[in-house]
């Protein structure tokens, strides 16, 4: 693969399955700009990375003013920089306190439901008693 070689959106669809509206979407945010040849789109490899990069980001949780803010630095900087390399780690740490407070969130949720869900089985099971009870009488 060289620097000249080019790919249509169907290509960058297919290729990260993905729909050429998504790849349109991210081109609208000012995230891909790909040539135009007439009213067709070529995406060069820099735009193919980046697009790369973007669903990465989205994958681990980035927002997309993250994602633009990472290439950003792609961009003004050369593959793996050390700004760029900071930037990154500081984000992945960023994001992992956030999982990990949703983690804890859900576990007292979960702690709350099974609480809630045993004191209606008991109530189910004291109504069921006396019922019958109530028709042996």
């Amino acid at each position: 693969m060289t620097d000249e070689t080019t790919y249509s959106i169907s290509d960058l669809s297919q290729e990260f399955d993905i729909t050429t509206r998504s790849i349109r979407f991210y081109e609208d945010q000012g995230l891909l700009s790909p040539q135009r040849r007439g009213q067709t789109r070529i995406y060069s490899r820099q735009d193919r990375v980046r697009l790369k990069l973007i669903l990465r980001g989205k994958r681990l949780g980035f927002s997309l003013n993250e994602c633009r803010e990472l290439l950003e630095l792609y961009d003004h900087t050369t593959s793996g920089s050390e700004m760029q390399l900071q930037l990154l780690l500081t984000r992945i740490t960023e994001r992992r306190a956030v999982l990990e407070q949703q983690l804890k969130d859900i576990e007292l949720m979960q702690r709350e439901l099974d609480s809630v869900e045993q004191r209606c089985r008991e109530e189910l099971q004291e109504r069921h008693g006396q019922a019958t009870k109530d028709s042996v009488a």
